[in-house]
């Protein structure tokens, strides 16, 4: 697992107080108990984070380039947007 992966998986689990092994590939944030704030709050801390900007719109995420369907593609998303910033 890249180190990218473990840091989001750390700052996913801090936001939502999980154990850093409940956030798997396959878990969605709901499964999580991240709710729209929690998964806001948390896609602000992965911004900070990496420095990169993540192109979500809260208020419709359906229609947003940044799949938050579950873990996996949200680790996938950001890893896709470090390696761009690079």
């Amino acid at each position: 697992m890249s180190d990218i992966r473990n840091r989001i998986r750390e700052i996913i689990a801090e936001q939502a107080m999980l154990d850093v092994d409940q956030v798997t590939d396959a878990a969605s944030p709901a499964e999580l108990g991240i709710d729209s704030l929690g998964l806001v709050e948390s896609i602000f801390a992965l911004e900070e984070e990496f420095d990169i900007t993540i192109p979500f719109n809260a208020n419709e995420p359906e229609k947003s380039e940044f799949d938050i369907s579950n873990m996996g593609s949200i680790f996938a998303a950001v890893e896709k947007l470090v390696a761009e910033k690079a």
